[in-house]
């Protein structure tokens, strides 16, 4: 009975000490990233483009484009967000909240280092502003 404790107990050990490596490593190897500056020329833009339907467009725009990183509340940890080299900050962060609308939308359309620039790929300003209106959402 003693010895099958000790095994227990060393087996046990031996789990949590693997569970403890796999999920502390790889965030702490990530960087957070640096404070975004938002040009002046974006500093004009507005949204105009506000409301349900555009928040619709905006989840389906997401989820074709977003979730593989940012996850499927926006909390940054979608499938490819471990391989990152910079923390994927969650949309529900009171920070990234507070930012204004069009420095969200400056993000998703210049994108920087990892984060991917959507100027080419959504073309359409309505659609652009329909992912701002989505990500807001995800509070």
């Amino acid at each position: 009975m003693k010895k099958n404790l000790s095994r227990l107990f060393w087996s046990m050990s031996v789990a949590f000490c693997m569970i403890a490596i796999f999920a502390f490593t790889v965030p702490q190897d990530q960087k957070a990233g640096a404070p975004w500056k938002i040009p002046a020329t974006f500093k004009a833009s507005a949204n105009t483009f506000k409301g349900a339907a555009s928040e619709k467009v905006g989840k389906l725009l997401y989820a074709k484009h977003c979730k593989s990183c940012h996850g499927n509340i926006g909390e940054g940890d979608g499938p490819k967000a471990s391989s990152m080299k910079t923390k994927i900050e969650s949309f529900k962060d009171p920070k990234f909240q507070a930012q204004a609308d069009k420095d969200i939308y400056y993000q998703i359309v210049v994108g920087r280092d990892e984060m991917p620039a959507f100027d080419k790929k959504l073309l359409d300003e309505e659609d652009r502003w329909a992912l701002v209106n989505y990500v807001r959402t995800l509070k």
